[in-house]
């Protein structure tokens, strides 16, 4: 595992203190989002791979405590993986979801087979990665998908920092779309939404990449 700053920190308090404030049931994460974006993540998941075939399997990288995995398979996909660095929330991840598989490990280093997954995406992940290791995660990601990478993460034109619950060197908005394509010139954009927050002027992206 690339022991980078930010996997350092977030294997200390300060990830179990994310995890913490973080454990939401699928109707919870639902409420969440429609009171953040004026969507649910159920209908926005469904916009992008709503018509994709429940036995692809789908990989969740940075999974946390499941939360993502578990909005999934309530929509009916069975072969579900999760890889999150967090032993702490490894360990909850387990014992609140039944028929998922996640494991610890990182980005960096992703322990299956090339094109092992139909499937890879992350959420809320590739903002935490330092502008300089972030090729690395995103080649991994690369090689293990078959066929899609899905993501949902900050929007920015431009690498920017931003102050995480007061700590820097920790958040980076970004357009990671547009990084995977230039990284890897077989990727195409099939599908991207923009979403504003209601409650001020940040936005988000959801992507759908096609190899």
């Amino acid at each position: 595992m690339n022991n980078t700053s930010q996997l350092q920190r977030w294997n200390k308090i300060f990830g179990k203190e994310y995890t913490d404030r973080n454990k939401y049931t699928v109707s919870q994460l639902d409420k969440m989002y429609k009171k953040t974006y004026g969507i649910t993540r159920t209908e926005l998941n469904s916009q992008f791979i709503g018509k994709l075939d429940r036995e692809i399997k789908i990989l969740e990288i940075g999974s946390n405590i499941g939360n993502q995995l578990l909005v999934l398979q309530k929509m009916g996909f069975k072969n579900l993986f999760g890889l999150e660095p967090l032993e702490y929330a490894v360990e909850l991840s387990k014992k609140r979801s039944i028929g998922i598989n996640i494991i610890q490990g990182s980005a960096f280093d992703i322990p299956f087979k090339d094109n092992y997954f139909d499937l890879v995406f992350t959420s809320g992940v590739l903002i935490h990665i330092n502008p300089k290791d972030i090729r690395k995660a995103m080649k991994e990601i690369y090689r293990c998908s078959n066929k899609y990478i899905w993501g949902f993460e900050y929007f920015s034109k431009k690498y920017q920092e931003v102050n995480y619950r007061g700590e820097k060197n920790l958040l980076w908005k970004a357009d990671f779309p547009r990084l995977y394509i230039q990284n890897f010139s077989d990727l195409k954009l099939i599908k991207i939404k923009y979403i504003k927050y209601l409650q001020d002027n940040n936005i988000d992206e959801m992507f759908l990449l096609k190899k």
